[in-house]
């Protein structure tokens, strides 16, 4: 038996799932460029900030189609992928925890210099928390996982819509003087100003109650990935086809009923929480599914090829956004905070994303991993990787 671990080689990795990651990249920063280029997403006040007649109607397409859909999506990628490597790990004949733990640490600190210097809506750092409590559940039966996550997803989410529901007339709550202070701090030319602003926006953010939720809803999308990735569906889709066609059905049901269902009643803050966990987690669903019988086609894999380009170094992808992002709206930078519509904000995200597809196609004609990836492996494999082809 040969106990060396390596990286997964090239000729050896899931195309669609690649595509599925860099289709999941493109969509939180089709979410996250709101909230990086305005305060309004973490304290209310879009109605008086953004007045064009176009703009609602992009962040109810954003809300409907993005919101809480690709975050979803990546955790449960995430989850397949932690399975992928216990089962890799496993038949080598290697120390399971110390290297996985090693990995998620890794991950951890790469959040929280991301979190810290660039921008507070991080998720690296809390996946790199949820990640080592989901090691606890790794040699769990697959079945199992999808249980213990479901009850944890419906529990948590039915329990604070609840808790929104009785306290429905408060919810509309606009903060009108951190709204003033974040245009000031982050228009500021001081970056210890703007790194202040940042810094607060992430605790107001990240409170134990809120931190303590998230937990419950990112362990089960974990639990699920790593349940798909026990049953190979997706590791084998034509095999699977007939599983995968039935999946996609009800995950299209339930992904119009949960994401466009609250629209009939108003769309009431309160669903909001249903709408984005649930109606999320089955918008990802549909979108993994989708993405993977596409790519059983020719004309699939052509389409999907750009994002699986993306994919491949989506770490390195996801903090290139964020730190393209700071430059664009703070004022070390252009100083766009506060002056970019929704609309404008699509504009950009396309853009940027266009220009990270000819950059990963161009990187990986010469190189084996994404320049973030090659860092994170040299140092959980304790061996620096051969980088260039």
């Amino acid at each position: 038996m040969n106990s060396e671990l390596t990286p997964t080689q090239e000729s050896n990795r899931l195309f669609w799932i690649d595509a599925a990651r860099g289709f999941s990249i493109f969509g939180i920063f089709m979410v996250n460029i709101g909230a990086f280029s305005a305060p309004y997403f973490l304290y209310g006040g879009e109605e008086q900030g953004w007045t064009s007649s176009v703009d609602p109607w992009i962040q109810v397409i954003i809300d409907i189609f993005f919101q809480a859909s690709f975050y979803t999506l990546f955790s449960i990628l995430f989850g397949f992928g932690i399975q992928i490597m216990k089962d890799r790990i496993i038949a080598r004949g290697i120390s399971l925890y110390p290297f996985l733990l090693r990995r998620l640490f890794i991950l951890l600190c790469f959040g929280m210099v991301h979190a810290f210097l660039l921008w507070h809506g991080d998720i690296l750092l809390t996946y790199g928390m949820v990640g080592i409590l989901s090691l606890l559940l790794l040699h769990v039966r697959a079945e199992t996982k999808l249980g213990i996550g479901s009850v944890l997803l419906v529990g948590s989410v039915s329990f604070l819509s609840f808790l929104y529901y009785i306290s429905r007339d408060y919810l509309d709550f606009v903060n009108h003087p951190m709204i003033e202070q974040s245009f000031v701090n982050y228009q500021s030319n001081d970056i210890r100003t703007i790194w202040m602003q940042n810094y607060q926006d992430w605790v107001y953010s990240n409170s134990a109650f809120s931190l303590f939720f998230l937990t419950l809803v990112l362990l089960p999308l974990f639990l699920f990935g790593m349940f798909l990735a026990e049953k190979r569906w997706l590791h084998e889709p034509v095999k699977y086809k007939s599983i995968l066609i039935k999946l996609w059905v009800i995950a299209f049901v339930c992904f119009i009923g949960f994401k466009i269902g609250p629209y009939a009643f108003g769309n009431p803050l309160w669903l909001s929480y249903i709408q984005d966990n649930i109606g999320g987690m089955f918008s990802a669903l549909f979108y993994i599914l989708s993405i993977t019988l596409l790519a059983g086609t020719g004309l699939g894999r052509k389409l999907l090829k750009p994002f699986a380009y993306v994919g491949r170094m989506a770490l390195t992808n996801y903090i290139s956004q964020s730190i393209i992002s700071f430059i664009l709206f703070y004022g070390v930078g252009f100083g766009l905070y506060g002056s970019v519509s929704p609309f404008l904000g699509v504009v950009f995200v396309v853009t940027i994303f266009t220009g990270q597809v000819f950059f990963s196609r161009w990187w990986f004609m010469r190189f084996r991993f994404g320049p973030l990836e090659w860092v994170w492996r040299s140092l959980t494999y304790w061996k620096k990787q051969p980088l260039r082809k």
